[in-house]
């Protein structure tokens, strides 16, 4: 069960069921769901501001996971996917959406439910993902509508990570 560090007297709570890879990092004022995975490398760092993070929800390796003092705090919601060495810094990631490898998604930004951020797209401060749309580029941009086999992603990836974590419990 990875690094649970507390700080300024504020512990992380931890889902039942959530599985904690060995080298994840999780600091301070940190509320995360249950039947969650937090991936090797992963970082979430609530040591400036709060982060809450809702059910079946996965932050893969490398993800980084932060806020801003006296400012943003982070929220992602249910069965969301944070992908490999995404940045999620001081936003809202609501349920069932999808933050791809590489992306970041800064202060004040909202990735509304069921979309997608594209591998290496950088959300700015202030800008709303829209529901139903995949943003892509830098910065990101709205590129395509979600629809047809695409449709199936979030829960599709959420459940695979759901059954990926039972590999490593004990």
């Amino acid at each position: 069960m990875g690094i649970i560090k507390k700080c300024e007297g504020k512990t992380p709570q931890i889902g039942e069921n959530t599985y904690i890879a060995d080298n994840a990092v999780i600091v301070g004022d940190v509320v995360i769901g249950k039947s969650c995975s937090i991936w090797w490398s992963a970082v979430v760092r609530g040591d400036v501001n709060s982060i809450t993070i809702g059910d079946e929800t996965n932050i893969q390796d490398g993800a980084v996971i932060h806020c801003t003092y006296q400012k943003a705090s982070t929220t992602i919601g249910n069965k969301v996917s944070i992908g490999h060495k995404a940045i999620v810094h001081g936003c809202i990631i609501e349920d069932a959406a999808l933050v791809g490898m590489g992306a970041i998604v800064m202060d004040n930004a909202v990735v509304q439910s069921n979309s997608i951020v594209a591998a290496g797209a950088v959300v700015l401060e202030n800008t709303i993902v829209e529901s139903g749309y995949i943003y892509a580029g830098v910065p990101a941009k709205k590129v395509k509508k979600i629809e047809g086999e695409l449709s199936e992603i979030f829960s599709r990836t959420a459940k695979n990570y759901t059954l990926y974590k039972t590999w490593f419990e004990e």
